[in-house]
C-alpha cells in the first residue's frame, strides 16, 4: 500500500513537471481567490461574515471547486497509462464526453453544496437536529463516493461498461483500501492547506502573500493527489476481481 502512496506522490510532481499548464489551472483559480480574501482583510481579522459571504469570494470558490474536478480526467489517464503526458491531455472519446457527463453532475453537486439551502432547514428540522443531519449526509455521502469509485475513473479512460451500479459491485470488499488511499492522498495536504489558511491570520501583509502562494501550489497537489487516490482504490479492487478499467489500466497492479 505504501508503495502505491509514493507512486501518488511521485506522478503528481511529474505531471506538474509535464503539463505545467494543465497543473496551473486549480492554482492560479486558488491563488485568484486568496487575492480577493487579502483585499477584504480576512486574515487581518478572521473570517467575518462580510468575508465569508461575499460574492467574489463565493464565485471564485465555486470555480476553483470545478477546478479541482479537472484533475479527474487528465491526472487519472496520466497514471494509468504509466506518465504518458501526451495520451493524459488528449480530448478523445468517449473519454472526453463521459467524463464531461460526470463532471456535470460533480458540479450541480457541488453548487447545490455552496449555494442551496441546508439539509436541515429543507426538512424543517430544528437548529441542532439541522447540524446532526448535514454530519449525517456528509457522511453518507462519502461512503457512496468510495462505492463509486470504480465509475469515476473508469469513464475518464473510455469505459463506458463500467456504471453507478457495476461500480458499487466491483468496490464491495475494498471499501477499507480504497479509503487508505483516499486519506493517504488528501489528509496531508488537507492539514498543511488549513495550517497556512489559519497561520496566516494576523501576520505581516507581505508575508501572508508568500503563504497564500504556497497555498495555491499545496491546492495544486491536492486535486491531483485527490483524483490519484480514486485511481488506485479503483485499480486494486478491479484488480481483485480480474475487471479492467481500461485494456491498460492495470498494468501497474
Amino acid at each position: 500500500m505504501w508503495r502505491d502512496v509514493k507512486q501518488l506522490y511521485a506522478d503528481s510532481a511529474a505531471f506538474a513537471l509535464a503539463l505545467p499548464v494543465l497543473f496551473s489551472i486549480p492554482v492560479l483559480l486558488e491563488f485568484a481567490q486568496h487575492v480577493v480574501e487579502i483585499d477584504l482583510g480576512l486574515y487581518r481579522h478572521g473570517l467575518a461574515a462580510a468575508a465569508a459571504f461575499d460574492q467574489r469570494r463565493l464565485i471564485l470558490g465555486f470555480a476553483k471547486v470545478l477546478s479541482l474536478l479537472l484533475p479527474g480526467y487528465w491526472f487519472t489517464r496520466y497514471m494509468a497509462w504509466n506518465r504518458d503526458a501526451n495520451r493524459a491531455k488528449r480530448i478523445e472519446r468517449p473519454a472526453a464526453t463521459l467524463f464531461g457527463i460526470q463532471f456535470a453532475f460533480k458540479a450541480g453537486w457541488q453548487w447545490f453544496a455552496l449555494f442551496g439551502p441546508p439539509l436541515g432547514v429543507m426538512l424543517g428540522l430544528a437548529p441542532r437536529a439541522s447540524s446532526y443531519a448535514g454530519l449525517v449526509a456528509m457522511i453518507a455521502a462519502s461512503v457512496v463516493s468510495i462505492y463509486l469509485t470504480a465509475w469515476f475513473v473508469a469513464w475518464p479512460l473510455g469505459n463506458a461498461r463500467i456504471g453507478p451500479f457495476r461500480s458499487v459491485a466491483i468496490m464491495a470488499g475494498s471499501f477499507a483500501r480504497a479509503f487508505f488511499y483516499v486519506a493517504a492522498g488528501t489528509l496531508p495536504l488537507m492539514i498543511v492547506h488549513y495550517a497556512l489558511g489559519y497561520g496566516a491570520i494576523g501576520r505581516p501583509e507581505w508575508l501572508v502573500w508568500i503563504m497564500m502562494a504556497v497555498d495555491a501550489l499545496v491546492v495544486g497537489f491536492l486535486a491531483l493527489t485527490g483524483a490519484g487516490a480514486l485511481f488506485l482504490g479503483a485499480r486494486y479492487a478491479a484488480g481483485r476481481k480480474n475487471i479492467a478499467m481500461d485494456g491498460a489500466a492495470l498494468n501497474a497492479g
